[in-house]
């Protein structure tokens, strides 16, 4: 969960828990989950959103030792609930919040003044609460995901297709075969891509269907694969599994060390024979962030 040697902040798994529930939050918790996600958000009903405020202060003022890894997922800043969810939770001091809906850097510059004054009358240190932002669950969102370099907090962007088809009108978001539709697959590399900009890691949004553990594994490995370094979930059985996805293998790391070596045992080569083929500098950086990825705690 600490920043890698590239400055990325380096959780593999985030995993909500619904704050209108103490048992669900306390087993979130108590598991191996990088970050947990106490969601006053989608997971709580309008009508229970003052009491889910109640519920998570408490909790983080229950388990001072874990707050580093107890986030909070805030309603959007055009809910109306926003100010009342972080005048409830940052007493706790949580150590970080994930922004829904947001719709550019403008967002997360309007969050960091909030936050800002609200470290300041409970005596936490300007900056110390992290930010995640959902950026691709409106439609004006996605014209903005490139816009995120730079902004105050940001440790990390991640994306969601369930409100972005609400915001189109989609009927549906999945293919017949259960791959995204391509707007959906527009959000995932929109989403990627704006992190790469903004040099933070990508995290993929949730895989729906707790029970299908085999699709959340191909999923994981395969936006791995793509850049993202790490995964939404919705689940305590999906957490394990992400970790595991998100975590080099010994064989990648064995194969990473020996390009680092060939290309230390020949400085200054821009490229250079390798099993049969030709490796290039690309590689090399390839490696070396793999490595990075295998370090970290």
């Amino acid at each position: 969960m600490m920043a890698d040697e590239a400055g990325q902040f380096g959780a593999r798994s985030w995993l909500f828990a619904p704050g209108d529930s103490e048992r669900k939050m306390a087993k979130a918790a108590d598991g191996p989950a990088d970050i947990v996600l106490l969601d006053l958000e989608d997971a709580v009903a309008e009508s229970e959103k003052p009491r889910a405020r109640t519920l998570v202060r408490e909790f983080l003022a229950a388990n001072p030792d874990r707050r580093a890894r107890l986030w909070v997922r805030v309603n959007p800043l055009g809910s109306g609930h926003i100010l009342a969810d972080l005048a409830a939770v940052m007493p706790g001091r949580p150590g970080g919040i994930m922004l829904p809906k947001a719709e550019g850097r403008a967002d997360i510059e309007r969050l960091d003044h909030h936050l800002s004054a609200f470290e300041a009358a409970h005596h936490i240190a300007d900056g110390a609460t992290k930010v995640i932002a959902l950026i691709t669950e409106t439609a004006a969102a996605m014209f903005k995901t490139g816009d995120y370099a730079g902004a105050p907090r940001l440790v990390a962007l991640t994306w969601g297709a369930e409100d972005l088809a609400d915001a189109v009108g989609a009927s549906a978001n999945r293919e017949a075969d259960g791959s995204f539709g391509f707007t959906f697959q527009l959000a995932r590399s929109l989403c990627l891509l704006g992190a790469a900009a903004a040099g933070l890691p990508a995290i993929e949004t949730i895989h729906g269907d707790f029970r299908d553990a085999d699709g959340l594994r191909r999923t994981a490995e395969r936006v791995r694969r793509d850049g993202y370094r790490g995964m939404l979930a919705i689940h305590p059985a999906q957490v394990e599994p992400i970790n595991a996805a998100f975590s080099p293998t010994a064989e990648e790391i064995a194969d990473a060390q020996e390009i680092v070596a060939l290309f230390a045992a020949n400085p200054g080569v821009g490229a250079i024979g390798y099993r049969g083929g030709m490796l290039d500098r690309p590689h090399l950086a390839r490696a070396e962030r793999l490595l990075r990825l295998a370090e970290r705690p």
